[in-house]
């Protein structure tokens, strides 16, 4: 991540606005005298001049303070960070000596400066500079609303440095508001007119804010420059989209598949165009090549299978649910891992007898009871009639402690499929879709629970779910692209600064 480097001149002129405290004048000429010698760059000369004053005024914040600074400007942080804390302990809250040791902590990003920075900014709270440095750490943590708020406070400082331009308009996009990345990344690349991936955030942001044509104009050089760059092709698709140009789209996504057949977006992104145009062979077809090159991937499957309910070939849909439902399963259980590892503040095997241990202490647990049942499923319990019942009990009471839980309903409605209990896999869809209408999982199960029910009304169902399907995997499509994009981006950027 980016950072903001406070420059000697502007120490000393945060030290020369600082007020003295009664120093006598033979001092304070040494003072004036130590902060010309840095001010000239004679840095062995200030140091030699701050030691021989300390000896004389060994609790003189200023010196001490000084020292920092030219230990710092010599690169010689670790003692610099350690004169600036005796300084401060002599003088808490004396301004210059926190804007050194804000400084140094900054520069290797040390969430420490943060509380720093905030003193200073209680002071000044007209500080560009300190503004932007916790802007920029905000950032980095994932902070983004409170980084946003802090860039805009420090814009004056940040408007010349592009790490800082890079991790605001990020921050805007990552909150979703593109419109206004797009100056920010603007004012990057003309930073930076040399480099192509300022070029590039300022496109994504475009295509994000439906402004196709200057998408288009955006993606222009870098289409020539980077032809083969599939990542650029498959953006540069998606604006040829937007702006009603299908054939261009098509061709530049097929180019990006050839470049990079492992990559799953491409695959994904193609499907979703053949489904906008209802040409859902097209789109069965590529996914079937999808499908060989990376066979372990559930979207793929998830978004063939939404193909093949568009075209009523709903055999060949649930199967592909199926599979993806397997596939994606090792990546539920670790997420419900990872919370319970918070919740239990200790790690124990993810294993059912490691999970049942856990669960005789914590039987309330609805996480607890939804990640053994998962298991449990996971571990093949569809052919087995007891493992089934084991499942579907802690299913079941996972969300009688938590109604709410969308994931033991959809667990739930698995095992009723497996158990031909239509009518019940059916309810729980619904409990599910009721209060996250945009539950995919939910979505196609009621889809497979219909197709099996004797009900005329219900089948009429279908053919409706299968739309909100498509229009909700298109919907996270584009979400997931936006997501990689800009974790494409902050790769990218370092080395092609």
């Amino acid at each position: 991540m980016s950072r903001l480097s406070i420059s000697p001149g502007l120490l000393l002129l945060l030290i020369l606005q600082t007020a003295p405290i009664a120093l006598p004048q033979q001092r304070d000429t040494l003072v004036q005298q130590i902060e010309e010698q840095i001010r000239v760059q004679k840095y062995d000369q200030a140091l030699a001049a701050v030691q021989s004053g300390l000896r004389t005024a060994p609790r003189d914040a200023r010196l001490w303070t000084l020292e920092g600074i030219v230990l710092s400007l010599t690169g010689k942080t670790a003692q610099a960070s350690e004169a600036f804390k005796v300084a401060l302990r002599i003088s808490p809250g004396d301004p210059a000596a926190l804007r050194g040791e804000a400084e140094i902590l900054y520069r290797s990003q040390d969430q420490h400066a943060i509380p720093l920075l905030k003193v200073i900014l209680k002071e000044n709270p007209g500080d560009s500079t300190a503004h932007a440095m916790l802007a920029t750490l905000d950032a980095r943590n994932g902070r983004c609303g409170d980084a946003v708020e802090q860039f805009d406070l420090g814009e004056e400082a940040v408007s010349s440095h592009p790490p800082a331009l890079e991790a605001w308009g990020v921050c805007l996009m990552h909150l979703r508001r593109p419109s206004d990345a797009v100056p920010i990344f603007q004012r990057l690349e003309s930073a930076l007119p040399d480099a192509n991936w300022p070029r590039y955030d300022l496109a994504v942001a475009l295509v994000e804010s439906k402004q196709d044509t200057a998408a288009l104009k955006a993606l222009g050089p870098l289409l020539e420059k980077m032809s083969t760059d599939p990542d650029v092709l498959s953006l540069a698709s998606e604006a040829y989209e937007v702006s009603g140009n299908t054939p261009k789209a098509v061709a530049l996504l097929r180019q990006a598949i050839v470049l990079n057949p492992h990559e799953p977006r491409y695959y994904l992104a193609f499907a979703a165009l053949c489904m906008s145009h209802e040409s859902f062979q097209v789109g069965v077809d590529m996914l079937d090549i999808g499908v060989r090159q990376i066979p372990g991937n559930a979207a793929l499957y998830i978004s063939r299978g939404t193909l093949y309910a568009q075209m009523a070939r709903y055999n060949k849909a649930e199967a592909d649910f199926g599979v993806a439902e397997k596939l994606d399963s090792a990546q539920s259980i670790s997420a419900y891992a990872t919370d319970l590892a918070r919740l239990q503040k200790n790690k124990s095997d993810l294993t059912v007898s490691g999970v049942r241990s856990q669960l005789k202490d914590h039987p309330n647990s609805p996480s607890l009871n939804y990640l053994l049942a998962k298991l449990v499923w996971s571990n093949g319990a569809q052919a087995d009639k007891a493992a089934m019942a084991d499942a579907r009990r802690h299913a079941e009471a996972a969300v009688r402690l938590k109604p709410d839980m969308s994931e033991a309903r959809d667990l739930l409605a698995d095992i009723e499929i497996a158990a031909a209990q239509y009518g019940a896999a059916a309810e729980q869809c619904r409990l599910v879709l009721r209060v996250d209408p945009s539950d995919q999982t939910a979505v196609y199960h009621l889809i497979v629970a219909l197709r099996h029910t004797n009900q005329e009304t219900a089948r009429g169902e279908i053919p409706a779910l299968v739309r909100q399907l498509s229009a909700l995997q298109q919907q996270s499509l584009k979400q997931e692209i936006a997501r990689k994009s800009f974790s494409l981006i902050e790769e990218k950027s370092p080395s092609s600064q």
